[in-house]
């Protein structure tokens, strides 16, 4: 006798079909020049699927293409820029109210 094949779902979404779709946005999200393709043909596997999460999340990939395929495509990042700008708003934070411009410049400075 064969017993009940097992579903797990997590929200009422098949977990197995959304795992392989999520494993297979892990290939054009690597910085390439050939990526931007990959991404299409992954949006146009994701529409085709029955899993309605995901559709609002390449509709918003489809608001801003040129910047994500700027982002797939491209070496470059802004990363290490916001690192600083993220740092510098925590010690302005932690600062807040107890000195000046001068002991802000020194922390940034030595920190």
């Amino acid at each position: 006798m064969c017993s009940p094949r097992l579903t797990i779902t997590l929200g009422g979404i098949a977990a197995a079909p959304l795992a392989a779709v999520v494993r297979g946005f892990a290939e054009p999200v690597t910085p390439c020049a050939g990526n931007a393709d990959g991404l299409s043909r992954w949006i146009l596997e994701v529409r085709s699927a029955d899993l309605p999460h995901l559709h609002a999340f390449t509709r918003g990939l489809d608001r801003d293409r040129d910047a994500v395929d700027a982002a797939l495509t491209h070496p470059h990042s802004n990363g290490p820029t916001e690192g600083v700008y993220t740092k510098t708003q925590r010690i302005a934070r932690q600062m807040h109210g107890r000195a000046g411009f001068s002991l802000l410049r020194h922390r940034i400075l030595l920190g």
